[in-house]
């Protein structure tokens, strides 16, 4: 896992690398300025294109300073500097690089306080006014500048964090930002990069290592936490070669309305491809024709209408309850008899979130352990509106840790929250898995998961990555703008063959 830090946790890594490296503030300054500038020459190789590079008088400016020097070294013929003089301060590793900006015969030009903002014919920006410590929303002299750029639509690429977005925290949603075609981040992504409230100012970020202290960073224990490709090949277990259907569990998946037959469908696909050693769908009586006609594979257990079915609970290794399942009457009575007779730790999603939220007595009867898969609007039935993500994720902390259970906020990089306190951040996924069912297909995952015996903090981790992977594998590749949720289901085999080779 890659620990994600707040401000304050980045400050701390930073001094803890500058006086036990050891290195001076300057020249860890210097080491994230090349680190910048490998990606970017990478990236933007024409070095005819005028650049103009916006610094203020902290250390995000001094960044900048070094970043226009080295520039300028690499042979980029039209670099021009422009520094915001708004405050009476500056760092001294900002002074530092100014004077090295000089001695390189640099042109620049200075803004100070009510003065005219200047015309930009640069083809790109890069952005060094304000860093990651900010935690309050532009105003004055920065939110006339940041105005003017974004007015002027050009290319922007931003150092470390954009202008006016704060690394963690609540932000207002009408704050004014810098907007980045690109942000080039030290170290690891920041906090904010991971929520919607980024989506506006940030197109894409790219993590560019500083060497900051490994040892140091994980020593800070962060809640926060980046899921990579190699958790999930540690955690995915390869299928024994003596194995039967009984090795990988069997999950129930009670699904499904006449008119939501789909919905209990393609999580029953989703649990069967993703390894479930058995898999019986939960479904009413006009839906079997179509169960069998498009799962053979998966096993069923009739609701007819008027009453709740028996069932041999014990036999069940994993529950996933939820997708289609409806609001009525008969609904809740299943979901309540559910709850009753099934002390294994089972997914709630769906039409199930909605029935705890309007029936709070139910809270009490969930089994520990247990996984709540909401979207944001289900997450605020469930626990009250919230004003941003942030507070979502600071409610879900408490939650999770109150009544024993994993919630899984779905969202581009969908949260994880456990009952230990951790928040886990997952990578994969893209746009074109933004249609109905997707939700569906990963109930059926993370019950399978449940049923092959791993933990549910686990289930969360590994259920979340092939999701978003399996999709990501479908759509990259192809350039596919949609994915549907049944061809996804039916790629997961494949995707987790390849992270267990």
């Amino acid at each position: 896992m890659l620990p994600l830090l707040t401000a304050k946790d980045i400050r701390k890594a930073d001094a803890y690398t500058i006086k036990h490296e050891p290195i001076s503030s300057i020249d860890l300054m210097e080491r994230a300025a090349k680190a910048f500038v490998g990606w970017f020459i990478n990236h933007f190789p024409d070095k005819k294109q005028a650049i103009t590079v916006y610094c203020g008088t902290g250390n995000n400016g001094g960044d900048g300073l070094a970043i226009a020097r080295m520039l300028n070294e690499h042979h980029y013929k039209k670099i021009c500097v422009v520094v915001a003089r708004f405050g009476k301060k500056s760092t001294a590793d900002f002074d530092g690089n100014f004077e090295r900006l000089i001695t390189a015969g640099i042109p620049y030009t200075g803004i100070n306080p009510g003065d005219k903002l200047p015309d930009d014919k640069g083809q790109i920006i890069i952005d060094a006014l304000l860093g990651s410590g900010l935690n309050k929303p532009l105003a004055g002299d920065y939110a006339r500048l940041v105005n003017h750029l974004n007015d002027l639509n050009k290319t922007v690429v931003a150092v470390d964090v954009p202008t006016g977005l704060f690394t963690d925290g609540d932000m207002p949603a009408d704050a004014l930002v810098l907007k980045a075609g690109l942000v080039i981040t030290f170290q690891q992504p920041k906090l904010s990069f991971l929520l919607p409230e980024s989506g506006p100012h940030i197109n894409c970020w790219e993590a560019v290592n500083i060497g900051l202290s490994g040892e140091f960073i994980q020593s800070l224990n962060s809640p926060y936490q980046f899921i990579e490709e190699k958790d999930i090949r540690q955690l995915l277990r390869p299928r024994p070669r003596f194995s039967n259907k009984g090795t990988f569990g069997h999950a129930l998946i009670i699904a499904g309305q006449p008119e939501t037959m789909g919905a209990a469908l393609l999580s029953a696909s989703g649990c069967a491809h993703a390894g479930a050693g058995l898999t019986t769908a939960c479904i009413p009586q006009s839906g079997l024709v179509a169960l069998n006609t498009s799962q053979p594979e998966v096993m069923a257990i009739m609701r007819d209408g008027k009453k709740t079915p028996e069932m041999a609970w014990d036999k069940f290794s994993a529950i996933g309850i939820g997708p289609g399942l409806g609001k009525d009457k008969q609904a809740l009575q299943l979901l309540g008899n559910t709850l009753k007779n099934y002390q294994k730790p089972m997914v709630i999603d769906a039409d199930a979130l909605n029935l705890l939220s309007a029936n709070p007595k139910l809270w009490k009867k969930i089994p520990a352990g247990s996984i709540l898969t909401p979207h944001m609007k289900e997450f605020d039935r469930l626990f009250g509106g919230h004003i941003s993500w942030w507070s979502r994720i600071q409610t879900a902390i408490v939650r999770a840790a109150e009544y024993n259970i994993n919630i899984l906020l779905k969202n581009n990089y969908t949260i994880i929250a456990t009952p230990g306190g951790r928040v886990y951040f997952n990578p994969t996924g893209n746009p074109a898995m933004a249609t109905g069912g997707m939700g569906d297909v990963l109930t059926g995952i993370l019950a399978s998961l449940l049923a092959q015996q791993h933990p549910p903090e686990q289930a969360c981790i590994i259920g979340a990555y092939i999701h978003g992977k399996a999709g990501d594998e479908l759509a990259l590749p192809s350039r596919m703008t949609v994915v549907m949720p049944g061809k996804l289901a039916q790629q997961l085999p494949v995707t987790i063959a390849r992270l267990t080779l």
